[in-house]
């Protein structure tokens, strides 16, 4: 298994302000009202109330580096609710220093479009990230047969996707796929609960399970290494054990750790 390889995920909220600015929406009106004015507006329509990808306000990017030196969890936060394009920067930015393998679960189907559509709106710079073998640089040749953009490359790989093949109706969740293959799984909420904690300031909550989905993202691809051979049998051993006790060197300052090595066993 080459490093240094980055896992990640994301959380978003609806973005009530662009509702706003497309559909003319006065201030007057509460964010409350505009978002359940949507809400029925989807439900008299037959429709799902999930905001569409342009209409996702990113608010947590959690991710677990692992490299020579070690398994690090980061999350870019936006705390103050106007660093959105600070945190997709900075992101974006550490691909561009460390030009990892990228790890995702769905990230082709919902992180990453997310990502661009967020980058797009605040002028974010990832040229590493779109790099697709046209420029004159002496690596760049290899980014046209394996590149972050392209679906069937390996230097972003969708683990979800891949082990579908490719097919939407094959998906599986990652708290299934994790809970099955003896790793924690989903702990304290899950996707549908993100805005309503949101609303009840319970950020830190937010940050907290995003790590964790980070977490059992990288554990299955510890997994998937092993499958395929990247790992052998004792270096996949290794490796977990190697997890479990970084984790319990966070444990003591974050309680969610705590939690996790004991759903673990």
């Amino acid at each position: 298994m080459a490093w240094p390889v980055l896992v990640f995920d994301i959380e978003s909220i609806p973005d009530i302000a662009g509702l706003r600015v497309l559909r003319g929406i006065p201030g007057e009106v509460s964010d409350e009202q505009v978002y359940a004015a949507w809400q029925q507006e989807r439900k008299d329509a037959n429709q799902g109330d999930f905001m569409p990808h342009y209409l996702q306000r990113v608010l947590v990017i959690s991710c677990a580096f692992r490299n020579a030196e070690g398994l690090r969890v980061h999350s870019f936060v936006d705390r103050d609710g106007a660093s959105e394009g600070k945190i997709v920067q900075a992101f974006y930015s550490a691909l561009e220093k460390h030009t990892p393998q990228l790890v995702s679960w769905n990230g082709g189907g919902f992180d990453l479009p997310v990502l661009h559509y967020r980058g797009l709106r605040h002028g974010v710079v990832a040229d590493r990230y779109w790099c697709m073998g046209e420029g004159n640089a002496p690596d760049d040749r290899e980014f046209k047969y394996n590149n972050y953009i392209n679906r069937y490359h390996m230097r972003h790989l969708d683990l979800m996707d891949l082990l579908a093949m490719f097919q939407p109706r094959a998906n599986a969740p990652l708290d299934a796929m994790a809970k099955l293959c003896g790793f924690p799984g989903k702990l304290g909420m899950d996707g549908s609960q993100v805005y309503p904690a949101f609303l009840d300031g319970k950020l830190e909550d937010i940050r907290r399970y995003c790590e964790t989905d980070v977490m059992n993202t990288y554990l299955l691809y510890c997994r998937f290494q092993k499958m395929r051979g990247g790992l052998t049998e004792a270096e996949y051993a290794q490796e977990i054990g190697f997890v479990k006790h970084t984790l319990g060197n966070l444990a003591p300052a974050e309680t969610h750790w705590q939690e996790y090595l004991a759903a673990w066993g």
